[in-house]
This record gives structure tokens, sequence and C-alpha cells, in this order.
């Protein structure tokens, strides 16, 4: 399997980023991991018959090794979007029968799986109404089998106590699972907390450039060998191709998030300044509810947050205002962006639901990019000016 040493888990963020995971170039001895785009290897008198959709070819396997040494993990699989990930994770997981309960704040698209594909497979589940562990305790069933996390939270910024609901899931023998593409493996290693497998959108942070679409799971090698032999049969792996645009793109993880971490918390604090603004949802604030859980679980806040517009702006009218900043569907990429996740991100839920959790026509969730932030805020400014 495609499992990393612990020495290699051991290593500086940006030695791991820059080094761990490469492929030597034996033949030209250039300073860059070779591309093989190869499709078809022999299989005759070779160590591991390799073949794309088992996840092994020489490019998908380091680029693996890299990820795992990133999250702290024993191992880890690259699939072909964050979707791919989550929904073979969970698929592998789980049987006719077992229960799953699912944080209540949630990325729209995980949202969608769970009311659309899950209950047509035998499997059950339910929302917490929070992100304590009281709340997740009273949403266990007899049948329960994993507990699915996510911190910071899509779009609120919402933080879960990892550590206090490992120990507990572990007692009770539940497995548990985190999407951590909002937190990037830059600021949070929930395996280091008592997590058991984490997912990434590698689209976000560890792209990092708006220019691919890709997923990640990283956990035990006993786990990642029941999510491979699941993925083998659902096909989700990634072209070479754009595993080697991954594996360049996340040399230079480590310093593209510490310069969001800084940009975002110099912005969170302006916003949450300017009377255009009813609230900002960002965990570096001490307004936050969660900042002083986020302290103790976080390297860094991220370069994430929401914030609400009083109600007599128009969310879509700034948006489209906006000159530096791009409205655009995803985010992590160096460039600023923001969208209306009532319009995007968690369209696909209903609209109950939507409001229930906070997730109102007036937020807007605003990723922020390594531009100077000065300019960032001369632009918003400009673009609240035009939407008065």
């Amino acid at each position: 399997m495609n499992k990393n040493s612990a020495e290699q888990r051991n290593l500086g963020l940006n030695t791991t980023c820059t080094h761990v995971g490469e492929i030597a170039d034996e033949q030209f001895k250039g300073a860059v991991s070779p591309l093989y785009m190869s499709s078809s290897y022999a299989y005759e008198d070779v160590d591991v018959k390799r073949y794309p959709r088992y996840f092994n070819t020489p490019n998908q396997e380091a680029l693996s090794i890299k990820l795992a040494a990133l999250e702290k993990a024993e191992a880890a699989l690259v699939f072909g979007s964050g979707m791919a990930a989550i929904a073979t994770s969970m698929m592998c997981l789980l049987q006719a029968g077992d229960h799953v309960v699912f944080q209540q704040s949630l990325y729209g698209g995980t949202y969608h799986f769970a009311n659309s594909q899950l209950r047509r497979y035998g499997m059950d589940f339910n929302f917490t109404t929070g992100t304590s562990l009281s709340e997740f305790k009273a949403a266990v069933k007899p049948n329960t089998k994993v507990i699915y996390l996510e911190t910071p939270s899509n779009p609120l910024l919402a933080i879960t106590p990892l550590k206090e609901i490992a120990e507990w899931a572990k007692a009770e023998d539940y497995i548990t699972v985190i999407d951590n593409t909002f937190a990037s493996p830059v600021n949070q290693n929930p395996i280091e907390l008592g997590i058991d497998l984490v997912i990434h959108s590698a689209t976000k942070y560890l792209g990092g450039h708006s220019d691919l679409c890709a997923g990640a799971v990283m956990s035990s090698e006993e786990l990642i060998k029941q999510v491979w032999e699941a993925g083998i049969c659902y096909g989700g792996s990634l072209s070479d191709y754009t595993v080697w645009m991954l594996e360049r793109s996340i040399k230079t993880l480590g310093i593209r998030v510490e310069r969001q971490n800084s940009n975002a918390m110099a912005m969170a604090e302006w916003l949450a300044q300017q009377p255009e603004v009813k609230q900002v949802y960002y965990p570096g604030l001490t307004t936050h509810p969660g900042h002083e859980l986020a302290i103790s679980q976080m390297s860094g806040f991220g370069g994430m947050m929401s914030f609400d517009l009083q109600d007599h702006l128009s969310a879509e009218t700034v948006l489209e205002a906006t000159q530096i900043i791009k409205a655009s569907m995803s985010l992590a990429g160096v460039e600023s962006t923001a969208l209306l996740p009532s319009k995007t991100s968690h369209s696909l839920m209903d609209k109950e639901d939507r409001l229930k959790q906070g997730i109102s026509d007036q937020l807007i969730r605003f990723s922020v990019g390594i531009e100077e932030p000065e300019d960032l805020q001369r632009d918003w400014k400009q673009a609240f000016a035009k939407a008065q």
C-alpha cells in the first residue's frame, strides 16, 4: 500500500511538502519528479502489477506517500475529487443496517450524499443539533458505526472538539471520519488528536491554484486497505497528469497557507468593524464561540471565513461589484474568492434546513488569498458602497 515511514512523518512541514514522496529522476537527474503517463504496465517479472484504477502508478504512489506524511498518517490514497474520497470511504466503512452520526454543520455535497444515497443501500443516519460532545452522544443509536465530523465547518466555521469526541468514539468502538479541507494539514492534524480517517478535497488548499480537481484519504494501513478495496471497484482514481500537478502544488502548501492565515486574520478583524457587516464567522476572532477550542487543536486559524451582510444590502450585488475578489464556486486558491452558499455549496439543501443551520441568503463565504490585505479591504469597501 501507499504508506510512509515514521521518519517521514516527523519531518518539518515545508521539508515534507518539498521532498517527501518525490520520484528520483535517475535518467536525467531532473530537480522534479518525472511524470509517468502510461496507463498500461508490464505484469510479468515485476514486484507490483500497476494500473491507474488500482491507485498504484508511480506518480499516484509517490503522491500518496507525501499526503500521508502531511497528515501524520500511515497511508493515503488520492482520488478524482473530494466527493469521490468521501463516498468511497463511507461506502467501504458501512453496510446495510449501519447508522452514521453526521455533524450538523456540514459541506452541502456531503449532506446531499447522505440524503440521496445512504438510505438507498439500507444505511441510516441523523444529524447532531450542534458540535459539542454531548450533542454527538445524544445522536447515536445501537447500530451506530461511524461518527462524521467537519471542523472548521463549511460555511460557518463551527469548531468541533476533536480529542474529546475521538476518545469517546474509541471507547464505544465507533469509527471517526473528518473532512479536514478547511483547516488543511498545515493548521490541523486530526490523526494526532485521535481521529481515525481524514478526508480532503485536494481541489482546495492542497492544490491551491484553482486548476485541478482531486480528493485524498489518509488513515492507518488497515483502514486505507479497506478504502482501496472499495476504490478499485468504484473507479474514482485520478489521472497521472493531475497527480503530478498536485504533487507540484503541495510543494508550496506551507508558505501559501501561512500567508492566507495572516491575511484572513487581518480581514476578519477589519470586516468585523464595517457597518455593512452584521456578523463575521472566523475562529481567530475572540468573539467566535469556538475560539479557545480552536487554539487548543489548531496551529493556525485558516484562510476561510463567512460574514452576514446587513439586511438592507443585496449580497448578489456586492459580489457583482468586487474587482479583485472573484465571485467563484470553489475556494482556497492563491486568489481571493467569495460566493453565496445559498446559491452554490449549500443550494442542494432544503431551504428550511439551511436556515436552521444559520446559512442565510445574506451570508457570504470568503476564501482569502495571498494578496495584500489593504487591497482586499479597498475592494470590499467599494463593493459595499455600490450595493447601498
